[in-house]
């Protein structure tokens, strides 16, 4: 599981090096085997040829003696030969005869602890059930390894009068000296080949994940609301294109599928926001109809009220008309902002400006400083103000007593402007469509105030953001450069 976690990368560098590492093991493994093999095979060979020798050497001694050749008379033949073929031949041997008694040995000292006086059993079975009359029986003594050779000593008429026992010492010094220094070898170069592949591991799982790693940030990268770049590749591999050319593919799709989606969600927009202003504009049309009707009908020029009740008719009309042309003006706002004009203002002194066409004695307005200079668009600064503190009043319910503070305040390279309310506040289930267009929870108006004030102050770099608690209140934030 953890080996999944991995980079692609990773796991290429690090199977490359498992991969120099086992191979390095098992060549060593190879190596220690065969040593062993050709260790058994050169003792096993060593010792027949030092039988035959051995066994020419007797047969030379029994030609040549005055003695009959007789399992009785080995011990006169052998008196003092054994002693010299020993040290002809570097090597102690014993005769026994062919029940498995001892008859002579090389030895000058004859210790029963080191030394079998009789054969057992299972040495003279095998030597007369081979074909070869030969035996050869391993034994290990004091961590040395001997080997013991039993065969038979023939007369001229090839019948066995005797039997020889060659013990050998497997001598494995020299052998396990040469083993040792091929494994010491073998380790440096397998050191150097195993740095040579961390090296080459690392370059070629870069070189690999290079493009795929190159593919990974494009994709990464990739956004619905933005052009998309097309990843440019040379020279990779055929996997590699494939992958790059089905990206490029989706990117183009991806564009196409944007700006299928942008022209979608403006006639959308548009549409409701079309039938949102007939809705708004419907609304003074029917009292101004029905007051015109009612005007019509109680018509009368000889009534002596009838100027009190012509202007009452026309304070109707040109009421409903205020409504249609703020509604009218509220669109034209929101659909089309005015070019920003960015200039140097005093902060504090314009927010007092724009607070100057409120009446209410409950809005209250603070500052940390007398003077706080930015750069920003005077007229939408004012509408900002504006809407935010119309907002705050239309919150505030008639049961409650209103409060509004308005506070400016220089917070590092920043204006910080809050608007605090003590209304109804926002349900939690309507914070995420404030800044919305067309929402509102009131009676009247198109819910483009807050809209338009979030498109302002983004235009100009800022944010605004807002915290509310149902029934406690409502505090709009809008932070925003000095530098534009």
């Amino acid at each position: 599981m953890k080996l999944k976690k991995l980079s692609l990368r990773t796991r290429i560098f690090l199977g490359m090096i498992v991969l120099v590492f086992l191979a390095s093991i098992l060549i060593a493994g190879v190596a220690i085997y065969q040593y062993k093999g050709e260790t058994e095979d050169y003792h096993k060979q060593r010792l027949e040829r030092k039988e035959i020798a051995i066994q020419r050497h007797i047969n030379f001694v029994l030609r040549e003696t005055s003695y009959p050749v007789t399992t009785e008379k080995i011990p006169l033949i052998f008196k003092d030969e054994i002693y010299k073929i020993a040290d002809v031949h570097s090597l102690q041997l014993n005769i026994y005869d062919l029940e498995g008694s001892l008859l002579k040995t090389s030895r000058a000292t004859l210790t029963l602890d080191t030394l079998q006086i009789c054969l057992s059993a299972k040495v003279l079975n095998a030597l007369s059930s081979r074909a070869n009359h030969q035996y050869i029986e391993k034994s290990k003594e004091s961590g040395e390894t001997f080997q013991s050779s039993y065969s038979y000593i023939l007369d001229q008429k090839f019948k066995p009068i005797a039997i020889l026992n060659l013990p050998f010492l497997e001598n494995d010094h020299f052998l396990t000296n040469e083993l040792n220094k091929f494994l010491i070898r073998l380790s440096y170069a397998y050191s150097f080949i195993l740095l040579m592949a961390v090296i080459i591991a690392f370059v070629l799982s870069k070189y690999i994940t290079k493009s795929l790693k190159a593919i990974s940030d494009k994709i990464i990268a990739t956004r619905l609301e933005k052009r998309n770049q097309k990843i440019e590749i040379e020279d990779a591999s055929e996997e590699i294109s494939i992958l790059v050319n089905s990206y490029n593919s989706m990117i183009d799709e991806l564009e196409e599928s944007a700006v299928k989606l942008a022209r979608s969600e403006r006639e959308q927009a548009w549409r409701e926001m079309a039938k949102q202003v007939a809705h708004e504009i419907k609304n003074p049309l029917t009292p101004m109809r029905l007051t015109v009707q009612n005007f019509q009908r109680k018509f009368d020029p000889e009534d002596k009220d009838i100027h009190k009740k012509v202007d009452e008719y026309s304070k109707t009309l040109i009421q409903q008309i205020d409504t249609m042309s703020s509604i009218a003006s509220a669109f034209s706002s929101f659909a089309k902002m005015p070019a920003q004009q960015s200039e140097t203002l005093n902060v504090v002194k314009t927010v007092k400006l724009a607070l100057d066409i409120f009446n209410e004695n409950y809005i209250v307005f603070s500052s940390d400083a007398d003077e706080i200079i930015a750069k920003f668009d005077r007229t939408q600064l004012i509408r900002v103000v504006t809407n935010l503190v119309k907002n705050s009043i239309q919150a505030i319910p008639d049961t409650k007593d209103p409060k509004i503070i308005v506070k400016v305040q220089s917070q590092n390279n920043n204006v910080v402007i809050s608007v605090s309310d003590n209304g109804a506040g926002v349900l939690e289930e309507n914070k995420h469509k404030v800044f919305e267009p067309k929402f509102t929870t009131k009676t009247s108006g198109m819910g483009l105030g807050l809209a338009m004030v979030k498109n302002i102050v983004e235009m100009h770099n800022g944010t605004i953001s807002f915290t509310s608690q149902p029934n406690n209140g409502t505090t709009f934030t809008v932070t925003i450069p000095k530098e534009n």
